[in-house]
């Protein structure tokens, strides 16, 4: 009995047998990529250029922290920056800062 179980474990496949593995290889490999290319990469690219403008931060730029308070930079510091809110000046982190927006004068200018 042990011999003959033996034998069926050691028994040739079928041929194509090994086709599924292959397929459904090539199915996990297209579902990663449209992964990658729909989700993950323009998200990368987004947070490359919320960096690269948060570098670029001037004194007079409008920007909106992540608690929703809008204000304009009148002061930078490192990783602090001093924003002027209707009366009130706040220091907030440079990394919590959710949005830059153009200054007004570079605005007007933008539009027409």
């Amino acid at each position: 009995m042990k011999i003959a179980l033996s034998l069926l474990l050691f028994a040739p496949a079928e041929p194509g047998a090994g086709r599924g593995l292959v397929i459904f290889l090539f199915q996990m490999a297209a579902i990663l990529a449209i992964f990658y290319f729909l989700l993950i990469r323009p998200k990368v690219q987004q947070e490359k250029r919320h960096r690269e403008r948060l570098q670029q931060l001037k004194r007079g730029d409008e920007i909106v922290t992540v608690g929703g308070i809008v204000g304009e930079v009148v002061h930078i510091r490192d990783d602090r920056i001093t924003v002027r809110s209707g009366e009130t000046r706040l220091v907030v982190q440079r990394d919590r800062i959710a949005e830059i927006r153009s200054p007004k004068g570079e605005a007007e200018e933008a539009k027409s």
